[in-house]
């Protein structure tokens, strides 16, 4: 007596276990016509059924219309052998109570997610291809298992008894007790309700005057072939596009046979050929020739390979977590995207800035102006440059300077200079800043004014290959101030009168010489006495008077300290 259930240890729930749909309450293709209770309806939604709690469970309570249940011996095998039944895609019954106070009831699991009918009538519910195998596969197990166990066939297999848990279970519901709730299948032919609950029927138990009322094997594939089609199109049972007619005119043509057999429409290209043809077999005039559900296993889990659990929770799962795994894969990779992006960045900025005030701008730290006491400037200039850009287009002007500064600026990387600017063919390089290195500025720049004077000597101008370049060169030694100006295209400047002379040294030069002031002389023969240095004399400079100036020639083949 494990089944027997009393009312004391059930508590009701005040409300009804329901799903909303939308605008209306759909029951099927046929709702328009259905005489549908009032009590199964709960204002615009559809109700599943109604539920209690037993032992701290919630269970889905079926009420028997019967006054009195009669303990017979085949009933009592019946509800033994549903109590011992136990499979993930049966529903589980756990108990009938037989007290007809208030009424008696069959207690079940509670699926909450309400019958495979109400989620294909849905459309706010997607379901992909995927979904739908998984939920074929789930029936399919169910009733394989069934068809193995004591109770043999189910007999009333349709979308509507065919329940979902909420882990996306397809559970199998209303089936082993017939004897218990014959007396609810007493529908009045005349009613709707009649004609629609044979649309699931094999033909020939339709012919049949008196069939089993625990179904055939055979019917139950039938059963199944109609709900895979529901599964498939979402049109409600026994969809006949083009065609509008009656649950009972269906039922007569499919009880009439004939040939072409009268089945549900199936169009080409909805879905896997071998998923049709299943159908197309299962519902098959002959029962004979109709599969049983362990060869639909095999057909079923073929076509539902990519999901190895063949459950759609643990389906989702999984693609959940693959999908984690590859955005974390993605993440890496963008991440190291962003980096590469941010040094590339960085060493733009590095190229138009000093490092040191780079990473100061980056890090959102003002740049203040510093002092230098002693630092050497760089200037240089094209002889000519201007009747040689009156005689050229500007591109063939552009193409020139970039390639003669290209390979200026890969040999200035040898030396510890900092490239300035280049203002049309000017150029602007200082040794000791921003970081300073004593007194090494002199020598860097001599030794650099050396190797740019030895490029432009063999330089070829791209669109006047017979002409040479005359470079004019100018350095001088002094103090001066550096800082950045502006916020936007933010430029580091030199400020003081050592980047005036400098300037004047180059413009007072001469062709293919590099013209060294006095104090950079004085800083190279005291400290780098190999360079060779041959003074020029006094010059007349604006806004300076006469100085004397030198010019560098070069150096000894052996470095001196």
């Amino acid at each position: 007596m494990t089944w027997w259930i009393s009312w004391d240890y059930v508590e009701m729930t005040d409300d009804v276990k329901c799903c909303k749909f939308g605008s209306r309450v759909s029951i099927g293709k046929y709702s328009h016509s259905s005489n549908m209770s009032v009590d199964s309806l709960v204002g615009n939604r559809q109700v599943f059924i109604r539920t209690g709690r037993f032992k701290g469970v919630t269970v889905a309570i079926k009420r028997i219309n019967k006054d009195r249940v009669e303990l017979t011996r085949s009933l009592l095998i019946q509800l033994k052998r549903m109590k011992d039944l136990q499979y993930d895609h049966l529903v589980r019954f756990i108990g009938v109570c037989v007290d007809p106070k208030p009424y008696c009831a069959i207690f079940t699991e509670y699926c909450p997610k309400g019958s495979l009918q109400d989620i294909l009538e849905n459309d706010d519910v997607k379901l992909d291809s995927m979904f739908k195998i998984s939920l074929m596969h789930d029936l399919v197990k169910g009733m394989a298992f069934l068809h193995s166990s004591e109770i043999r066939t189910h007999g009333n297999l349709k979308s509507s008894n065919c329940v979902v848990d909420s882990r996306f279970v397809l559970k199998i519901t209303d089936f082993g007790l017939n004897l218990l709730i014959d007396n609810e299948k007493n529908y009045n032919p005349d009613r709707y309700a009649f004609w629609r609950r044979k649309l699931w029927t094999a033909p020939e138990l339709l012919r049949n005057q008196f069939p089993p009322q625990e179904g055939t094997q055979k019917g139950d594939v039938y059963s199944f072939a109609i709900i895979a089609h529901e599964i498939i199109y979402r049109q409600g049972a026994f969809w006949i596009k083009n065609e509008d007619l009656s649950p009972q005119q269906i039922v007569e043509n499919v009880k009439n046979g004939g040939y072409p057999v009268f089945r549900p429409t199936i169009e080409d290209d909805t879905a896997e050929e071998e998923l049709l043809q299943m159908i197309k077999k299962c519902w098959a005039e002959e029962p004979m020739e109709r599969p049983d559900f362990q060869q639909l296993k095999t057909i079923i889990r073929r076509l539902n390979k990519d999901n190895e659990s063949g459950n759609i929770l643990d389906n989702l799962l999984s693609r959940m977590e693959q999908y984690a795994n590859n955005l974390e894969v993605l993440v890496q990779e963008r991440t190291a995207d962003y980096f590469e992006e941010k040094r590339k960045c960085e060493e733009l900025l590095y190229q138009l800035l000093p490092k040191s005030v780079a990473s100061q701008l980056i890090e959102g730290k003002s740049v203040m102006a510093e002092t230098y006491d002693c630092v050497t400037i760089y200037f240089s200039d094209i002889v000519g440059f201007t009747a040689l850009s009156a005689q050229s287009t500007p591109l063939q002007v552009v193409d020139l300077l970039n390639d003669l500064y290209t390979r200026f600026d890969a040999i200035i990387e040898n030396f510890d200079v900092y490239k300035v600017e280049t203002i049309g063919d000017a150029y602007m390089v200082v040794s000791g800043l921003p970081v300073r290195n004593g007194t090494l500025h002199a020598r860097e720049i001599a030794n650099m004014s050396l190797a740019l004077l030895r490029e432009v000597e063999t330089f070829t101008i791209r669109h006047r290959p017979e002409d040479k370049l005359k470079l004019r060169i100018g350095m001088h030694t002094g103090p001066c101030v550096a800082g950045v100006v502006g916020l936007k295209m933010p430029r580091y400047c030199l400020f003081g009168d050592t980047v005036n002379t400098a300037s004047r040294m180059e413009s007072n030069g001469q062709p293919l010489k590099i013209h060294v002031s006095g104090i950079t002389q004085q800083v190279l023969v005291q400290h780098y006495p190999y360079f060779q240095l041959e003074c020029r004399g006094e010059v007349e400079m604006k806004g300076k008077g006469k100085v004397t100036t030198y010019w560098l020639l070069g150096k000894n083949d052996v470095e001196g300290q």
